[in-house]
């Protein structure tokens, strides 16, 4: 049996021209970044993410591909997207699954680790940084 490996990288980004902590809205970015580790080429097919935020709030995002697209990735080959959450906190975090097809046709599950939303005190002002404490 071939080894079967997505590793995935997440970095996030504040958008406060999208966002109104006013109205606690709170937009971010996040840039995936998924690189095939494994012995076998391999297609992400599906995706499911589960968004929270320091509120109680969760949300469950499940579908097809990413960002419109079902990438294969051959091993040792990374694919790099970006698209974005929001969230009515000015914390948060996401994880989540991608599911996966094999060459050898087999369908596994590579781990999305946790991230976190966060936006700086100094990108809210005095007024709202106490919703960070």
């Amino acid at each position: 049996m071939s080894k079967k490996c997505f590793e995935i990288t997440v970095e996030t980004r504040y958008l406060p021209e999208d966002s109104n902590p006013a109205q606690s809205q709170f937009c971010f970015a996040y840039f995936v970044t998924i690189k095939n580790s494994g012995e076998v080429g391999a297609q992400l097919v599906a995706r499911h993410w589960v968004i929270e935020d320091a509120a109680g709030s969760r949300q469950e995002v499940r579908g097809l591909g990413v960002v419109g697209q079902q990438p294969f990735l051959s091993p040792g080959e990374v694919f790099r997207y970006n698209s974005g959450t929001r969230i009515s906190s000015p914390l948060g975090s996401m994880h989540g699954t991608y599911i996966c097809v094999s060459d050898d046709a087999e369908v596994f599950e590579a781990a999305i680790p946790a991230f976190s939303l966060r936006v700086d005190a100094a990108e809210l002002g005095a007024d709202l940084s106490a919703m960070l404490h």
